[in-house]
């Protein structure tokens, strides 16, 4: 039995999410990015797999939920900061880029359909993408990597609820 709330839920994306995130001020954001960043990053920073972002920034943009921010690296260090120039813009939808971090979407597709858009340094770009790539399910922190197969089940399922009734209301006539 499909259930209509959930597929409503992943089809609007969470935009329950959008007003408070609206209303956070940047500095409750970027506490809680880089927080969230540094301790899903920190082997990579500790090994200097990072270090390619020193003296260059990195944007990110959840369209949809209306949020965005650069970060870069410094002296060994994650930064995130609120600027409208990065050297290069990684921008999507909630729900892709929860699964492609998820690896339940392959990125260069969504890329080709246009629902994940990189824009600016190519080279740097391409540098992100591949250290994505390489990053191991494993290594991630277990309870953020708990949470985010979990919320990949919870997109998935309501995206295939979603297909189905959209395939039962193009076979009912009146």
């Amino acid at each position: 039995m499909l259930n209509p709330l959930r597929a409503q839920l992943v089809r609007k994306g969470p935009q329950w999410l959008q007003l408070p995130l609206q209303f956070a001020p940047f500095a409750v954001k970027k506490h809680f990015l880089q927080q969230l960043l540094s301790w899903q990053f920190r082997h990579a920073l500790a090994e200097g797999e990072l270090d390619f972002l020193q003296g260059h920034w990195l944007g990110i943009e959840i369209r949809d939920l209306g949020l965005r921010w650069t970060t870069t690296v410094e002296q060994g260090v994650l930064r995130v900061a609120d600027r409208a120039e990065a050297d290069v813009w990684f921008r999507g939808d909630v729900n892709d880029l929860v699964l492609v971090a998820a690896r339940r979407r392959d990125p260069d597709t969504l890329f080709f359909q246009r629902r994940l858009v990189i824009e600016g340094d190519t080279e740097l770009g391409l540098e992100v993408k591949n250290l994505m790539d390489a990053i191991e399910l494993e290594t991630m922190p277990k309870p953020l990597r708990a949470g985010l197969m979990q919320l990949a089940d919870f997109i998935e399922a309501g995206l295939t609820e979603d297909a189905a009734a959209t395939a039962d209301r193009a076979g009912i006539s009146c």
